[in-house]
């Protein structure tokens, strides 16, 4: 049984998604990602656990590397970034003649008055590379402040199954909630989200649903019966574009967020430290807004990712139905919570449902919690909600807070896949 397992495993760590399988050892394997989570599923429990198990990396960075060399690529530090792009806060005129004279392209320019931010992005003339570009913009300006235009991604895995769940509650709400949401676009004619009024943000008015943004919205406020008659205030950065989720849609989507008063914004999206994204997010909390976010899935060893690991933003890791962590959740000082993130049932874009796993699906369960009560920005009650939902929580791990639970897990429960357990 273990021996075609080994190949299995190995094409399942290496293989990006939606790929041909091919000149694999040992016949009679899978040939396409759909059969290879088909045949996991039918293997025995503790095999099919233990493979669940094994960190895999996303494919998704690379993918775009080698599709669009043209419009991505790495900074310094390994993290991608929007190629010849520079995201400048607030820069003072006299700043922006000296970029012009050295070549720079004045782009968009945003006043994000929710924020206090003015946002302009610069382009790299002909020639100069994106990281050459950033320090000279520096150089020309020492009292500015200047970034690379980063690219965040959401931290979790949609499958493509379709089984009956084990259960259909995600949590009792006893009213609808008013959340918002940082992600890609959201299928609002999906049966969980039937009775949920969702107000699309970005992609010059047009809706481009996607299974990441799809799943992660049922799980906010949609239900297998349908919505319970809250408000989503979805903002999509995305757009189907191979340079979405860049830093500057980020921040035009929570000043977007902050004009609607949005209480509570659940961002199920990681990636580097970024000037801009840190501004954006400690402007929110400032005024009362309470940020949940994914801590990532890059595992124990991985350096802090962000928004999650900045001040003022609660971090969600995730478990699987025992309570234990997922060995691919990212520990660390920024964990404040836990929830259900394995064998996790949610709504796929475009109809049916499917199965997923990350910290992408446990942020929304916390943030539901936190929505209740909660429904427009109010300071007062917003510094209570961390300390509110550690009071409820229950501890898991070491006793009191610790790097991996946080102060444990929020008793949200989402419906779980077929042959999961509560």
């Amino acid at each position: 049984m273990l021996r075609p397992v080994l190949p299995l495993l190995l094409c399942l760590l290496a293989w990006p998604a939606q790929a041909q399988l091919a000149g694999l050892p040992g016949g009679g394997l899978p040939t396409t990602l759909p059969q290879v989570r088909d045949t996991v599923q039918r293997l025995p429990r503790t095999v099919r656990d233990t493979i669940q198990a094994v960190p895999v990396r996303t494919p998704t960075v690379e993918q775009l590397l080698r599709r669009h060399p043209a419009r991505v690529e790495l900074d310094p530090a390994g993290a991608p970034v929007v190629r010849s792009e520079v995201v400048a806060i607030d820069p003072a005129a006299a700043a922006l003649e000296l970029a012009r004279d050295a070549g720079f392209d004045v782009g968009r320019t945003r006043s994000l008055e929710p924020l206090g931010l003015r946002l302009v992005v610069l382009r790299a003339p002909d020639g100069l590379g994106t990281a050459a570009a950033l320090e000279q913009l520096r150089r020309l300006d020492p009292a500015g402040t200047y970034d690379f235009n980063h690219l965040y991604f959401g931290s979790g895995a949609v499958g493509t199954g379709t089984g009956a769940a084990a259960g259909t509650d995600v949590a009792a709400t006893g009213g609808g909630v008013r959340v918002g949401l940082v992600d890609s676009g959201v299928d609002a004619g999906h049966p969980a989200m039937a009775g949920v009024d969702v107000r699309h943000w970005g992609c010059d008015g047009r809706v481009v649903p996607d299974g990441h943004g799809t799943a992660v919205a049922s799980l906010l406020v949609g239900g297998e019966d349908g919505g319970d008659g809250g408000t989503l205030f979805a903002a999509d950065i995305y757009c189907g574009q191979p340079a979405g989720g860049a830093a500057d849609g980020f921040a035009e989507a929570m000043a977007w967020l902050a004009q609607q008063d949005v209480g509570v914004i659940n961002i199920s999206l990681v990636g580097p430290h970024n000037a801009l994204v840190q501004r954006a997010t400690a402007a929110l909390a400032a005024r009362g807004h309470v940020l949940v976010a994914a801590v990532g899935n890059d595992g124990p060893a991985s350096p802090p990712l962000f928004p999650a690991a900045y001040p003022g933003v609660i971090g969600v890791t995730a478990v699987d139905p025992r309570g234990r962590a997922l060995p691919e959740a990212v520990r660390g000082a920024q964990v404040d919570f836990a929830a259900r993130g394995s064998q996790v049932r949610a709504a796929r874009s475009g109809g049916g449902w499917t199965t997923v796993r990350g910290t992408s699906f446990a942020a929304p369960l916390v943030a539901r919690a936190a929505a209740h009560g909660l429904g427009r920005r109010d300071e007062a009650v917003a510094r209570k909600v961390r300390e509110r939902l550690a009071v409820t929580a229950r501890d898991l791990g070491e006793d009191g807070r610790d790097d991996t639970y946080g102060f444990g897990l929020v008793e949200a429960r989402p419906a779980v896949a077929a042959g999961g357990s509560r």
